[in-house]
């Protein structure tokens, strides 16, 4: 098993970016890691609930439903 940090730096002005880490920490899990979260600048406005409804990444979930599954595994979320 091993600890992986996966770091965002984007926020609504890029929602697939935005969404990136969220989703590798989900599959991180999936796989029997443990993965932490570290979000940064435009990233930071993420935690707010208004803004991560209106990030729809493409080719992934929304955003809030990552965040929730994220929550959920007890997955560390840095701001």
């Amino acid at each position: 098993m091993a600890r992986i940090l996966y770091v965002g730096t984007s926020g609504t002005d890029d929602p697939t970016r935005a969404g990136f880490p969220f989703n590798f920490a989900l599959g991180a899990v999936e796989a029997g890691h443990q993965p932490e979260i570290f979000i940064a600048g435009e990233a930071a406005y993420l935690v707010k609930e208004t803004v991560a409804v209106s990030v729809q990444p493409v080719g992934m979930p929304p955003l809030t439903e990552m965040i929730r599954k994220v929550v959920e595994h007890r997955v560390p979320v840095w701001v």
